[in-house]
């Protein structure tokens, strides 16, 4: 099994026809993505050809993508400015889940746009993050698919390139994984840490949980307490960071530490505490989660 994306997503790209939406929707088209969709204002009536001559067809709107298409899964590739209207339309049209890729979204057009998403009973994954993949099903945003392979771990990080390596190490060692998600690292996102170790705790593919921090709030201690809690299976985290400069912000715009709340040694001490397994360095990672399942 898998965690929010499988065989049964039906996806919609919103901004399927920009350089970014173009590229990506054919990646995860050749990964065997259900991509039924695509949205451009005033391109309605087009087709997006991709890979092996198939072709999607694009929609002035969500309410028309949604109604033809029966997708449940939307995308958004969509400018800054403009991304947070599109996550509202899509949480508006009938989908369950929405990915939100676009980075540089301003704080305050997103505390709307979660508002609003949260009202309609619908999850948001990011903003600026890398999606999400289960291998050997779907990919839905811009995590390389060569790197993975279907497995026994679920990974969730706050970092887009730590993923890749921590997966990419993961692959190497033959531990495959369920599900690898990227929750981004903006103050505001939708899907957090908890969130997702709740759902590969339900998952009984699922035997062990990799979770990625980074330095600023304290989203991870709180996942840490969780983990000792409502967490049965083996958990091992990194925390990026470690070397930041005191005082100096770095990073994602959700890396600010305030007091020591934020900073890599805190949290690092809340996961030992808690019973999660630390690793020192992201190579780390894979070894330790092979103890585990040994």
């Amino acid at each position: 099994m898998a965690i929010f994306i499988d065989s049964d997503t039906k996806l919609v790209v919103q901004g399927i026809t920009g350089r970014d939406g173009s590229f990506h929707t054919t990646e995860m088209m050749e990964y065997g993505t259900q991509v039924v969709a695509g949205v451009t204002p005033g391109k309605g009536g087009q087709t997006f050809e991709g890979p092996d001559g198939a072709s999607v067809p694009i929609f002035n709107t969500m309410d028309e993508a949604v109604a033809e298409t029966g997708a449940n899964t939307s995308v958004i590739y969509v400018p800054p400015a403009f991304a947070a209207g599109a996550i509202m339309e899509a949480a508006d049209s009938g989908v369950d889940l929405v990915v939100a890729i676009t980075e540089g979204i301003p704080v305050l057009d997103m505390a709307r746009a979660h508002a609003f998403a949260r009202d309609q009973g619908v999850r948001v994954l990011g903003p600026n993050c890398p999606g999400m993949i289960s291998p050997g099903t779907s990919k839905v945003g811009i995590l390389p698919a060569q790197i993975v392979e279907e497995g026994p771990v679920g990974v969730v990080s706050r970092s887009g390139t730590l993923t890749y390596e921590a997966v990419f190490a993961l692959t190497n060692l033959g531990l495959g994984q369920t599900t690898c998600v990227g929750i981004g690292g903006d103050p505001l996102i939708g899907t957090n840490f908890i969130d997702c170790l709740e759902a590969f705790e339900a998952d009984p593919d699922t035997e062990a949980i990799v979770m990625i921090g980074e330095i600023g709030g304290t989203d991870e201690q709180e996942a840490a307490a969780y983990v000792e809690e409502h967490v049965s299976k083996p958990v091992v985290g990194f925390i990026a960071g470690q070397t930041a400069p005191p005082g100096r912000q770095m990073g994602h715009a959700g890396a600010i530490i305030s007091g020591s709340a934020g900073t890599a040694e805190e949290k690092m001490k809340a996961f030992e505490d808690h019973g999660i397994a630390v690793a020192k360095r992201p190579v780390d990672i894979a070894g330790l989660i092979q103890e585990r399942l040994a």
